[in-house]
């Protein structure tokens, strides 16, 4: 999927840049939403060859590739919504529960039935808003996702992995940011279809639970990056995202 020029814009540290940004843009967030998507991908790939069962090891890997195929058509996208709104471009826009590799199956369940959710109704709001190469590019990926919110609605009737969904949850509602801020000011503009508590409201249905509102301190939050803490993704993700890790297995030459 994609075109030219559909790859991650070029990446400095994480956590360079992390700033608050008054006046957001669609651009913004839509690179938020490809940052979060390529990580995800990549953390359900980590899980293809330890899952509790072949299905979920397959499952896995068929989702992971369906998360970095979506973000590759987002970057994409980017050229088309404008450009960056500041100088920290190379800092990924991204929640917190990616920034370093699962260690337990419950992580792998919380991030497939609210993360996996959330990022899929900000795909929704955008497909039904009247931004034209969002509309017709992100279609298919709605398709593609019912199937990850099946896998994720079953395994949280299986796992015990209350903890870690309290989280993911948290950190959900943290990304769609705070009322009256970017989210429901691109829903009075026609751009996305949904407001954040129309949002909220949809990931909660989609979810089949009801959680009880986390106290979010939003003078903390970060617009730009969509999050309420400081840090970003460790230096071994930073590496594999740069196809760093892969030259270590190169033969050397001479």
């Amino acid at each position: 999927m994609g075109g030219d020029d559909d790859r991650s814009p070029g990446r400095g540290h994480p956590a360079l840049g992390a700033g608050r940004v008054r006046d957001l843009s669609l651009y913004s967030l839509v690179k938020s939403l490809a940052d979060n998507k390529q990580l995800l991908g990549m953390r359900y790939a980590e899980w293809c060859i330890a899952a509790p069962s072949l299905e979920a090891d397959i499952a896995a890997a068929a989702m992971g590739l369906d998360d970095i195929g979506h973000s590759r058509v987002l970057y994409g996208s980017l050229r088309e919504l404008g450009s960056a709104d500041g100088p920290d471009e190379g800092a990924y826009s991204n929640v917190p529960y990616l920034d370093r590799s699962w260690t337990d199956w419950t992580q792998f369940v919380a991030a497939n039935a609210v993360l996996d959710s959330a990022f899929s109704v900000m795909l929704e709001a955008l497909v039904n808003g009247n931004v034209e190469v969002l509309r017709s590019r992100l279609k298919k990926m709605l398709q593609e996702e019912r199937y990850h919110y099946l896998h994720g609605r079953s395994w949280m009737r299986e796992a015990k992995a209350a903890g870690a969904i309290e989280q993911a949850w948290r950190e959900a509602l943290e990304w769609f940011g705070p009322e009256g801020a970017d989210v429901d000011g691109f829903k009075r503009e026609g751009k996305l279809a949904y407001s954040v508590v129309d949002l909220r409201r949809m990931l909660q249905e989609r979810i089949g639970e009801r959680f009880p509102d986390p106290a979010i301190d939003w003078t903390r939050w970060d617009g730009a990056r969509r999050r309420t803490v400081p840090g970003g993704i460790d230096q071994a993700t930073l590496d594999m995202l740069q196809g760093l890790a892969e030259k270590r297995y190169m033969p050397a030459s001479g």
